[in-house]
């Protein structure tokens, strides 16, 4: 099984939406992948309850069976309407991947 992590920092103010609002809109819509891209094993998205200098706004968590699987999830056509959002809102993102 793969482990893939992800944290976004949002920019406040684009597209019209407070960084707030743009993590629940990332929340709202990775979650409803589940049952439409088929090699989500397990995904949730967590938000930032406690802001500093230092954290991100929001994680996704998810598992795959391997590395080709997250390889399908990341061009299947509802992620890839997921992250081109993301794209425009996002001041940065880092992430992670293990094998659990």
């Amino acid at each position: 099984m793969l482990k893939h992590i992800v944290m976004w920092r949002f920019v406040d103010g684009a597209e019209g939406k407070s960084k707030e609002e743009h993590a629940l809109w990332m929340k709202e819509h990775l979650e409803a992948l589940v049952g439409v891209v088929p090699q989500i094993r397990t995904l949730e998205v967590g938000i930032n309850c406690c802001p500093s200098e230092t954290s991100y706004d929001a994680v996704l968590i998810s598992t795959f069976d391997n590395k080709e699987a997250m390889e399908q999830y990341k061009v299947h056509p509802a992620h890839v309407a997921v992250s081109e959002y993301c794209k425009k809102v996002r001041e940065s993102r880092v992430d992670i991947d293990y094998i659990i």
